[in-house]
């Protein structure tokens, strides 16, 4: 099967199905209060980096979106601990003020649940690291969500994160694709993205009793969900990998 790879800039019209496109993600994971106020604004904003894949039939099977943003600057240098949160935040920021970006940050690709398994996220970072290239940028960074990381929640991001197969890979399936892609590991977020809600919400989203004190495993959670009933209120802290991929 072949797919054809555009951009929202290219093709505007597609902006309603890309927006559409079925996914996986488990419902805690898109109540990030910073993600929910910049995340919709990048096909709005950012068409340019905004890919989308099709196949045969011009049903969109993934898509991937990016930001352009103010690396190298004063107070900034480093890749931050705050990850996709704060890398968001940098990319509008930078926006509203008229900057200059430096670098492109992946931000996510997604693949249709029908469609996993057909090597389209390869395809969509591919194309991303070709489109940023072709912009006139020399990197591109990512905050890398390890997609096998939910299968050990307890175990700490950084020693997750550098556990290699015996070909010197990672193993974690996510983290190997950029690697193949020729990323190395810069540095561990430790706080990429926070969610923190009432105890109603996260019964909601995700059927647990939550009326324990202390750390709750919640399916698709790459740690522990603390839960604190006395003062009605769970948060979630996710991890990320910051990973640099150098074009």
């Amino acid at each position: 099967m072949t797919f054809k790879v555009s951009s929202l800039a290219d093709r505007p019209e597609m902006l309603g199905p890309v927006q559409d496109m079925p996914d996986t993600w488990a419902e805690f994971t898109t109540q990030d209060p910073v993600g929910n106020a910049h995340y919709p604004r990048i096909p709005v904003e950012f068409p340019e980096y905004v890919l989308f894949a099709e196949d045969e039939g011009g049903e969109i099977v993934a898509h991937a979106y990016s930001v352009p943003f103010v690396l190298h600057t004063e107070g900034r240098e480093e890749l931050p601990a705050r990850g996709w949160d704060q890398v968001l935040v940098w990319a509008f920021a930078d926006r509203r003020r008229g900057a200059r970006p430096d670098t492109v940050s992946a931000i996510s690709i997604v693949v249709a649940p029908h469609a996993q398994g057909l090597g389209l996220s390869g395809l969509m970072l591919s194309a991303m690291r070709d489109g940023a290239r072709a912009k006139g940028f020399g990197e591109v960074v990512a905050p890398v969500r390890p997609n096998a990381k939910h299968l050990e929640p307890h175990t700490p991001i950084e020693e997750y994160a550098h556990r290699v197969r015996e070909d010197g890979l990672p193993c974690d399936p996510w983290l190997r694709v950029h690697a193949r892609a020729g990323a190395r590991i810069e540095r561990v977020a430790p706080a990429s993205m926070t969610v923190s809600a009432s105890l109603a919400e996260w019964r909601r989203w995700t059927g647990l009793p939550f009326d324990t004190r202390g750390d709750v495993e919640v399916p698709g959670a790459l740690v522990p969900v603390r839960c604190e009933p006395d003062r009605d209120y769970a948060v979630y802290v996710e991890p990320n990998v910051w990973m640099r991929h150098a074009l």
